[in-house]
């Protein structure tokens, strides 16, 4: 699948021109839209599209600072009707406008190209079991956070830390079914979504209850398939965080019977007693048969 994924970025350096196909990328990979955005944003830590802009605007400030040709010709080469768009997109790679650097000379970022690479170390085995669901709620207190691929989620840990007591009570209540105890629910917005990107997050409770209590919100997940990987004793947050990494460079290259799925990814932690930086559970992530 690796192979597969680099053909695809190398598609995207013929074509950055024209507008970028991610349907096309997804299919000359064998897997859907939804999962190819996933695993490109889990491998990169970036959205294709984020990807596709910053190649475009490297190349194109190389143009800039050389001189050859006007701006609007820069500009409709790597795909943009105008300057003042390409002008924006310039601006948002660089922070500065495409005439401002070619006056000053000035100094522009870049992106390299991307490669992706399958790394065995050997020394970790990652277990997972397949598992069924019927159809289920998730319910308890929401909100909207940035994505945090590695460290600690400030904005994450604050609306944790402001649920009482008695809300969490109530979650373990609610509780009825695996993944149990209270989870942390992490559900997308958007396909793809990279580093710093908003998503709503809960900490809540997989029941069969339709009862949704004052001050908690309901997300409704349908009957599907998951793939749960355990862990014991793993710090937090930076080893369990790996653990998407770990799914989107070898699981699902190694399982290309399985695409991640539409839905939220539950994660159930347990703290270890007498350490605290140390963890215990399961990661539960939604996927489809290929």
């Amino acid at each position: 699948m690796l192979d597969r994924l680099n053909e695809a970025l190398e598609q995207v350096e013929r074509d950055l021109g024209e507008p970028v196909d991610v349907a096309a990328m997804a299919r000359s990979v064998f897997v859907s839209e939804h999962h190819f955005r996933r695993m490109f944003s889990a491998l990169s830590g970036m959205p294709i599209s984020e990807y596709v802009r910053r190649r475009r605007m490297t190349l194109a400030g190389a143009e800039v600072i050389e001189g050859r040709d006007t701006l609007l010709d820069v500009a409709v080469r790597y795909g943009y009707g105008s300057a003042e768009a390409f002008g924006r997109a310039f601006r948002s790679v660089h922070g500065i406008g495409p005439g401002e650097a070619r006056r000053v000379g000035a100094a522009l970022s870049s992106q390299s190209r991307l490669t992706f690479h399958l790394t065995i170390e050997g020394n970790t085995v990652m277990c997972y079991r397949i598992v069924d669901k019927e159809a289920f709620a998730v319910t308890g207190p929401k909100a909207r956070v940035p994505l945090v691929c590695e460290g600690p989620n400030e904005a994450m840990i604050e609306f944790v830390k402001g649920i009482d007591e008695a809300t969490h009570e109530r979650i373990e209540e609610l509780s009825d079914q695996e993944p149990r105890g209270t989870l942390g629910v992490t559900h997308t917005l958007e396909p793809g979504c990279g580093e710093g990107s908003d998503v709503d997050y809960y900490q809540g409770a997989a029941t069969s209850s339709a009862e949704v209590p004052e001050g908690m919100e309901s997300l409704r997940v349908p009957a599907g398939t998951w793939v749960v990987f355990p862990f014991e004793r793993y710090t937090f947050p930076e080893q369990i965080q790996r653990i998407w990494l770990y799914a989107f460079s070898e699981w699902f290259p190694s399982n290309p019977a399985y695409q991640h799925g539409q839905g939220p990814d539950m994660l159930k932690v347990d703290y270890d007693e007498r350490e605290e930086d140390l963890a215990s559970g399961e990661l539960w992530m939604p996927v489809e048969k290929t």
